[in-house]
C-alpha cells in the first residue's frame, strides 16, 4: 500500500515541478514507512535530504493530504541499500577513456574519474512490450523498432519531438533496452541535455575532457533526451556537434527527442539544425481516445486492478492532453480505493476527480492572457505593455508561464503574444515561475483558479 501512495505523490509532483528539479531531488526516493502519522522517506544522499526538508517539505506534505494522508510528521532517512518496487534505480554507467583513433571496450573509472552521481542511464521499466501504440505514435514507434533491430543503418539520426507526456522518453528508452537485450556488451548511452552541459561543464572545471569526449564518442549508441535544453550553450553545442559527426561518421546510432522540432529551437547553431534532420523526423502527436483507454487499462492491470469500462472512459475523457497526468489521475485513485479497500467505481472517480473541469482541446493564447488579467485584476495592456511594477510583472510571468505550460509554445511565440521582442525574457519568467509555485502554496493556487475559469 505504501507503493501505491508514494507513486501517487511522486506522480502528482512530477506535474508540479521541472522535470530537472523532479530527477534530481525525487525520483530516487521511497516511501520506508507509514505509522502513526509519521512517514518515513528514503533518499539516496545527504545533498537530497537537506533539499527535501528545507525547500519542498511543504509541496510534499499538501500532496499527501490530497491524497488522502494527514502527516504528523515528514522524515527523510538516507537510504541506498533497498530499492523500491516501483522506481528501480537506472543501471551505473561507468566512464571510458578512449585514445585518439582507437576503439576499445568500456573500463570502470578510475579513481581521478569526474564522479557523475546524477546520471540517469536507462530506466529498465521502458520497454516496447508496454508500450501502448496509437494513430498518434504508430511511425515513431515503426520506426524504433526498426532501429533496435539494425542500429546505425536507418534512420540516423532519429529525432522525435512533441508535447509534454505523449511517451517519447518511454519510446527512446525503449529503443536503448532493446538493444541491451540482444546485445549487453553494446555501450548504450542514454542521458537528458541538461545532464550532458552539466557533465561537460564538471569536465572543463576538473580538465577531465578527454574522458568525457571519450565517454560519448565511443557509445554505440547514444539517446538524448530534451534536446531544447542545449539551446543558448555555444560551447556544449559546439562539443555535441563534434560528438555527433565522430559517432554518425561511425555509423552509430543517435536518437534525440524534444519538445518542438529543430527549426523551432530557438538559438540552436544551424550546423547542428541541419545534422538533426540528415536522418528522420517524426511528430508525435496527442493519444487520442482509444489510445488513452488502452493506457489506462494497461496500467491498471500492472497493479492487478480490472477496472469497469465506464471508470476507463470517464480518466480517457478526463484527461485528454497528457499521458503522465492520466498516469498520475489513474494513480490517484487506485491509490484512494487501496487505502480504504474499496473496489474503484464511477461514482468514486467523479467524486475524487470531478472536481477539476474536462479540459477542451483548443484554447488559445488570448484567452489565457485575459483570464490571467482579470485574475489579478490588471487590465490586458498593462500585461501586454512596458510596465514594470511588481504587480503588473508577476501577472505578466504567470501568463507566459501558462502560454508555455498549457499551450507548449515555443518561448519566441510566447514573447510575441506578449509583446516581447527578446524571447529571453519568456525562458527567465517560465523557469522563475516553475520554481517558485514549487515552493508558494499562494501562487500554486493563483494558477489553479486561472486554469479553472480557463476550462469552465
Amino acid at each position: 500500500m505504501k507503493d501505491s501512495l508514494w507513486q501517487a505523490v511522486l506522480g502528482e509532483i512530477e506535474l508540479t515541478v521541472s522535470r530537472a528539479s523532479f530527477i534530481t531531488w525525487f525520483k530516487n526516493t521511497e516511501l520506508l514507512t507509514n505509522k502513526d502519522g509519521v512517514l518515513v522517506v528514503g533518499v539516496p544522499t545527504v545533498f537530497v535530504k537537506n533539499q527535501l526538508e528545507r525547500k519542498f517539505n511543504e509541496l510534499i506534505v499538501d500532496t499527501l493530504k490530497k491524497n488522502g494522508i494527514e502527516p504528523t510528521k515528514v522524515e527523510y532517512k538516507i537510504h541506498t541499500k533497498g530499492k523500491s518496487t516501483l522506481h528501480k534505480r537506472p543501471r551505473e554507467e561507468t566512464v571510458m577513456v578512449v585514445a585518439p583513433q582507437q576503439q576499445t571496450e568500456a573500463k570502470p573509472k578510475s579513481s581521478s574519474s569526474v564522479r557523475h552521481s546524477y546520471r540517469q542511464g536507462l530506466n529498465e521499466k521502458y520497454t516496447f512490450e508496454n508500450f501502448i501504440v496509437g494513430s498518434g505514435n504508430e511511425l515513431a514507434y515503426a520506426a524504433c523498432q526498426a532501429i533496435a533491430s539494425a542500429p546505425g543503418t536507418r534512420y540516423n539520426p532519429l529525432f522525435l519531438y512533441g508535447g509534454v507526456g505523449i511517451g517519447k522518453t518511454h519510446l527512446i528508452q525503449a529503443v536503448g533496452n532493446a538493444i541491451l537485450a540482444k546485445d549487453p556488451k553494446a555501450h548504450v548511452v542514454y542521458i537528458s541535455s541538461e545532464q550532458f552541459v552539466q557533465e561537460f561543464l564538471d569536465a572543463i572545471r576538473y580538465k577531465k575532457n578527454t574522458d568525457f569526449a571519450g565517454f560519448y564518442r565511443s557509445a554505440d549508441v547514444l539517446i538524448v533526451d530534451d534536446m531544447q535544453f542545449i539551446a543558448g550553450k555555444e560551447k556544449t553545442q559546439e562539443e555535441f556537434f563534434h560528438t555527433f559527426n565522430a559517432l554518425h561518421q561511425a555509423n552509430k546510432q543517435i536518437i534525440i527527442s524534444s519538445d518542438k522540432p529543430p527549426k523551432d529551437i530557438p538559438t540552436l547553431e544551424e550546423r547542428l539544425r541541419s545534422r538533426f534532420n540528415w536522418g528522420m523526423s517524426i511528430d508525435m502527436q496527442i493519444p487520442d481516445f482509444e489510445t488513452r483507454c488502452a493506457i489506462i487499462q494497461t496500467k491498471a492491470t500492472t497493479h492487478g486492478i480490472t477496472l469497469d469500462p465506464g471508470v476507463v472512459e470517464y480518466l480517457a475523457n478526463h484527461v485528454q492532453t497528457n499521458i503522465r497526468e492520466l498516469e498520475g489521475a489513474l494513480n490517484q485513485l487506485l491509490a484512494f480505493c487501496e487505502m480504504r479497500g474499496l473496489q474503484p467505481d464511477i461514482q468514486i472517480t467523479t467524486s475524487l476527480l470531478g472536481s477539476s473541469k474536462v479540459r477542451p482541446k483548443h484554447i488559445n493564447a488570448k484567452q489565457i492572457i485575459e483570464k490571467t488579467a482579470k485574475h489579478y485584476a490588471v487590465s490586458v495592456e498593462d500585461i501586454m505593455g512596458p510596465k514594470r511594477d511588481k504587480d503588473i510583472v508577476v501577472p505578466r510571468q504567470i501568463a507566459m508561464f501558462m502560454l508555455r505550460s498549457e499551450l507548449h509554445l515555443s518561448f519566441p511565440k510566447i514573447a510575441r503574444e506578449l509583446g516581447r521582442k527578446d524571447h529571453t525574457t519568456a525562458i527567465h519568467s517560465v523557469e522563475k515561475i516553475a520554481k517558485e509555485s514549487a515552493l508558494d502554496a499562494d501562487m500554486r493556487t493563483a494558477i489553479s483558479e486561472i486554469k479553472d475559469r480557463l476550462y469552465a
